[in-house]
């Protein structure tokens, strides 16, 4: 099979691009280089039969424009540059509702009404042009982690102060985290066939995020502790806090942030069910060994 892989200079295109081309496919790494996907449809795009649509900008913080361009428009544009080949669209858990507990979610649980984020609003917009288009498919992983991770580790290591590491809530919250091998093994099955629609994509079960992150810490080789702060508190400090960041003009967001705490403080698990019996996904366990070499 010939697929072409957006955003492939990325995380997870890079992984995407390296997992397809061991299981024998072709594959057309299309990066910023080669199309910037916000400013319209490919020129001459190379015939292929699956496309995955991995280019996105990532981020919490920040103004909305280059956000929605990059999400929204640039899908759009990839739709329009592949309109015949199998489209895998990955996308987020964030479309879920950030302000209550996301208890094993099924598919139709979303896309939520209310966002934190422009990168949770842009990608749910997004999936709703995929979706539109029949036999199409919409992959949702939660929190990606694994080697060349940009955005999850950097910020559990840039939070830790001294010997501790202080998150919101007990630690207790149960989170569906997603290995990049395991979102790889979905993307590589969902260009295979499987009908078309939103699917979950996780590890084998889900973990309490307090041992998740001292097992993480563990595997670096860090001796850290791990203390909690009350949510209740913390909420209206960050909500204050992101308001005034943004009222100065703030590049960078504050520590402690209300989409930090949705994540944190929360329950974020998802029901695998669909992707397990549609797609025959069979993901492996959370596991953060190698975490010293990413």
């Amino acid at each position: 099979m010939r697929v072409a892989v957006t955003g492939a200079g990325g995380f997870v295109g890079a992984a995407v691009c390296r997992g397809l081309v061991a299981e024998g496919h072709d594959v057309v790494p299309l990066t910023r280089r080669e199309w910037d996907i916000t400013t319209g449809p490919m020129p001459d795009p190379p015939a292929v039969d699956a496309v995955v649509h991995c280019a996105a900008a990532v981020t919490d913080w920040g103004p909305l424009e280059p956000v929605r361009r990059a999400n929204l428009d640039g899908t759009r544009h990839a739709l329009a540059t592949f309109p015949t080949a199998r489209f895998v669209h990955v996308s987020t858990a964030s479309v879920y509702d950030p302000f209550r507990a996301t208890v094993r979610a099924a598919e139709e649980e979303a896309p939520a009404e209310r966002f934190l984020t422009g990168y949770a609003a842009t990608k749910a917009a997004a999936e709703q042009l995929v979706l539109a288009r029949p036999g199409s498919i919409v992959l949702r992983p939660h929190a990606v982690y694994g080697p060349g991770d940009p955005t999850l580790l950097p910020r559990v290591l840039g939070a830790v102060r001294g010997r501790t590491l202080w998150i919101v809530g007990d630690g207790r919250a149960a989170q569906s985290l997603t290995s990049v091998d395991n979102l790889v093994r979905a993307v590589a099955l969902a260009c295979a066939g499987g009908p078309g629609g939103a699917y979950n994509i996780a590890d084998a079960e889900p973990v309490e995020v307090g041992a998740a992150l001292r097992e993480l810490l563990a595997a670096r080789g860090l001796a850290v502790r791990v203390r909690g702060l009350p949510s209740g508190v913390a909420w209206p400090v960050a909500g204050a806090l992101e308001a005034l960041f943004r009222l100065v003009g703030a590049r960078k967001p504050p520590r402690l942030t209300r989409y930090a705490i949705s994540h944190l403080a929360m329950e974020r698990t998802l029901d695998l069910t669909k992707a397990r019996t549609l797609l025959g996904y069979s993901p492996t366990p959370t596991s953060f060994a190698g975490a010293a070499d990413w």
